[in-house]
């Protein structure tokens, strides 16, 4: 009896922690690049811009990405399937050579924002990649969106360094 006391408080204490988790998280990086924000807007704000500086392919080369829709602003898309992933890239808000939106459907695993804020900073541009993930009452999400900064930082910093060297290319 005291068995069975023991293992339902031991689950009532884990779902009450789990409970305490935010349901949201935020993801951020930002880099000075040496561009106009008008350049970087160009880059980001396109299907085919994205791919140039899309860290996801770094590590997955033969990362399968199938354009959709306008090539560029909203509604501009791209459907992207690999070894461990698929979903789909939209682009769901712009703002003139100030900021992208897009959402990325995971399916089952959610739809996480992205955003790219472009500030001008002397005679370069701050660029800010926010990645922001809700998990709900989901659990499993919210346990995965304590890991979330250690995964997804690195590999947005990755891309901001890509991003520099193809607006670099673009301003030659």
């Amino acid at each position: 009896m005291s068995y069975s006391i023991a293992a339902a408080s031991l689950v009532v204490v884990i779902a009450g922690v789990v409970a305490l988790l935010p349901e949201k998280v935020r993801v951020e990086r930002s880099a000075r690049i040496e561009a106009p924000p008008q350049t970087l807007f160009a880059i980001v704000s396109s299907t085919e811009g994205f791919q140039s500086f899309n860290p996801y392919k770094d590590d997955e080369p033969n990362l399968s990405i199938i354009p959709s829709g306008p090539a560029t602003g909203v509604g501009a898309s791209f459907t992207f399937k690999g070894k461990d992933s698929e979903g789909r890239q939209t682009i769901i808000a712009v703002e003139e050579n100030r900021s992208v939106t897009m959402e990325i459907d995971l399916g089952a695993m959610g739809k996480p924002v992205q955003s790219f804020v472009l500030t001008p900073e002397g005679t370069g541009t701050r660029v800010t990649w926010a990645t922001e993930s809700h998990f709900g009452v989901n659990p499993v999400g919210r346990l995965f969106g304590l890991m979330m900064d250690g995964y997804l930082g690195p590999i947005s910093e990755r891309g901001l360094a890509k991003l520099e060297r193809a607006a670099t290319k673009k301003s030659l």
